[in-house]
């Protein structure tokens, strides 16, 4: 039996997120759920893949894209421990190689990426790495760190709504002003979107300024997504009538959860997502079965509380 399998064959589940790791109780209060922007976005995407990843927790190997980004992230967190002379392109190049060995103490299956399986070959290691350097250089075409002070670096972030669902998240960068002018900054080492799919990449940051106005009483100024696959920067300058917007849209995603967990109707939503999806084995998309529900979701859709 695989270590990341059930004895009945079924993917054991993977521990609880950073998110959860950090989020605490709030007295007196019962609290009806919790939502992160990625949760959400999984959600819209395919209601099946929010189970899987968020109910049955299936385990996903990871992927050179997403290692890549966690290596670039924390380059860029650290680079701004350094005096802000030293924040130069040079010391970030230095810097890849003792994150590239903290990434690896920390997730040793990082490194299964570059070796080989049965007869594949094994990816290029220094072609990859060679990738999260430009991603580094191409930060530094758009920005100079070393006229920047943030206020927060990867920032855990939370807040309860009025209807008792808890909101949660980490913010890359939170820049502020002498005034008290907030800028809320996120690093993305892909390509920006096309014009039809900026709302989407809005909707993780428009999630943080709530997050923040609920809590600190100030709607950020700016938004800002800087993209290091192309040198895009995608910027909104969100107001409170985008901000309720974006409550109302995040209490109807949560309904449709709870309205999924109580019928059971986790269906998939095929796009040209699903040829990165992990979960293509247990999707009736693909002429698959569904994974079984756990039992005590299975408990409660047949005995659903008032």
């Amino acid at each position: 039996m695989s270590p990341s399998t059930t004895p009945t064959g079924v993917p054991a589940p993977q521990p609880a997120s950073p998110a959860e790791a950090l989020s605490r109780a709030v007295d007196g209060v019962e609290v009806l759920g919790a939502l992160s922007p990625s949760r959400a976005g999984d959600f819209m995407t395919c209601p099946l893949l929010y189970r899987y990843r968020t109910i049955d927790r299936l385990p996903e190997p990871p992927s050179a894209d997403a290692i890549r980004g966690t290596l670039v992230h924390k380059v860029l967190e650290d680079l701004f421990d350094l005096p802000a002379a030293e924040r130069t392109p040079e010391r970030a190049a230095a810097m890849v190689a003792p994150a590239w060995q903290a990434l690896v103490e920390a997730e040793p299956e990082a490194a299964q990426l570059f070796a080989a399986e049965g007869d594949a070959e094994p990816r290029d290691f220094d072609t990859w790495l060679r990738t999260c350097g430009d991603a580094l250089d191409q930060y530094f075409q758009l920005e100079d760190p070393r006229r920047l002070e943030p206020a927060e670096r990867e920032l855990y972030v939370e807040t309860l709504l009025d209807s008792k669902l808890l909101l949660r998240g980490f913010v890359d960068r939170l820049d502020v002003a002498p005034n008290g002018m907030i800028r809320v900054v996120d690093y993305k080492t892909g390509r920006a979107p096309n014009e039809r799919f900026e709302a989407k990449a809005l909707f993780q940051m428009k999630f943080y300024a709530l997050v923040i106005w609920r809590t600190r009483g100030v709607i950020p100024a700016m938004l800002q997504l800087i993209y290091l696959g192309d040198g895009q920067i995608l910027r909104h300058v969100p107001d409170e009538e985008d901000l309720l917007a974006t409550e109302r849209k995040i209490e109807a995603i949560w309904k449709a959860i709870r309205y999924a967990e109580l019928a059971s109707d986790w269906r998939a939503t095929p796009s040209k997502l699903c040829a990165w999806c992990n979960h293509q084995a247990h999707c009736p998309a693909f002429g698959n079965e569904m994974l079984p529900l756990p039992a005590e979701l299975r408990a409660a859709a047949e005995d659903p509380a008032p």
